[in-house]
């Protein structure tokens, strides 16, 4: 039983971080905790943990393990751009909202957000930015940042992502992709991994761990060799390279060595189907985006929210409108979900 009255706002729909760690990981953390292991990615588990990222990803890609999402997403694009260069995102990217002005002040780059209504970019839209395309008084667009699942809670498409990809190309630009929720996004679409990133064209992944059961951990890949040869330095100068790199490796291993990740982004994708249309029966509530992933984006009554919000944590995700957010985890249950319902009928009266 989900016993809100004993916790100050009961945090599992606030996002997927807010889950614990999965009990296999704890487990492969506790296997690699005894005796010695050379540091900073020289041992045999990360040895280990790089063969199944090529396995998955391609004999040729070329993965590096680092502590956040933050990192990678940053150090992965200070690898493949100047600081003339510009990124081209949706308005909602973790890039623009969420990094605290992280790549402009380490990169010294220039964000182009392009507003859209699902947070899902299109061809047009990255067409539209392609401006003053070798004139020293302008940016100089040089990637393309995608994510998936976005934002927004919604997916590409392999076939998008291979439109998008193939126009950047064309045009001289990288494609970049955050997927801190990638395996949310190939579990909604039923496709492996790499269907949405190397056989689409991405050059530089960084894909997420800590949102799907690790501890704590995410990796760079880049599908080019060439492309990574500076990474391990600016790795190091970004503060992410980690002396006990096993306790990351063996994260990835237990995740990725059987269907762990898969099992994990089923289970939060099929609980916000659950959430999302027990929602949608209710009045006064109204589903705001398709539920393709595991986040659910609805508008309330004003008057639920701070109701709803002294017992749930979940993110207004618009300060200025009534619409808020709901995350799924590996960890949500199903009678976390019905208290939650509940709650969200007898503050909507």
């Amino acid at each position: 039983m989900v016993d809100t009255t004993a916790m100050s706002a009961f945090a599992g729909f606030g996002s997927d971080n807010h889950a614990g760690v999965h009990p296999a990981v704890l487990k492969a953390l506790e296997h690699v905790n005894s005796g010695y292991a050379v540091a900073y990615g020289d041992d045999e588990t990360t040895a280990q943990a790089v063969a199944l990222f090529k396995n998955i990803f391609g004999s040729a890609s070329d993965p590096y393990f680092l502590y956040n999402g933050t990192g990678a997403n940053i150090l992965g694009l200070r690898t493949v751009m100047e600081s003339f260069n510009s990124v081209i995102c949706t308005d909602v990217a973790h890039l623009t909202v969420h990094e605290c002005c992280g790549p402009e002040s380490f990169i010294g780059c220039k964000l182009v957000p392009v507003p859209t209504p699902d947070g899902k970019l299109t061809v047009d839209a990255v067409d539209s930015c392609l401006i003053g395309v070798g004139d020293p008084h302008m940016a100089q667009p040089r990637v393309v940042s995608l994510t998936e699942a976005t934002e927004r809670g919604t997916v590409y498409r392999p076939a998008e992502i291979k439109a998008l990809s193939k126009y950047a190309h064309e045009h001289g630009l990288l494609v970049h992709m955050d997927g801190a929720r990638l395996c949310n996004a190939a579990a909604s679409l039923q496709v492996g991994l790499n269907e949405l990133v190397g056989e689409v064209g991405v050059d530089v992944l960084s894909f997420g761990g800590t949102k799907n059961g690790m501890m704590f951990g995410e990796a760079v890949v880049f599908f080019d060799k060439e492309a990574s040869s500076c990474f391990p330095f600016f790795r190091k100068q970004g503060m992410q390279l980690t002396s006990k790199m096993r306790y990351i490796s063996a994260q990835f291993i237990a995740m990725l060595e059987g269907d762990l990740w898969l099992q994990n982004a089923r289970h939060a994708n099929v609980t916000a189907q659950v959430l999302a249309e027990g929602l949608r029966k209710i009045s006064g509530v109204k589903i705001t985006q398709p539920v393709e992933a595991n986040m659910v984006f609805a508008v309330l009554p004003e008057r639920s929210i701070g109701k709803l919000q002294k017992d749930f944590f979940f993110h207004r995700f618009n300060e200025r409108k009534r619409e808020v957010r709901f995350v799924c985890s590996f960890q949500t249950q199903s009678l976390e979900i019905e208290v939650f319902l509940a709650a969200v009928r007898k503050a909507v009266r």
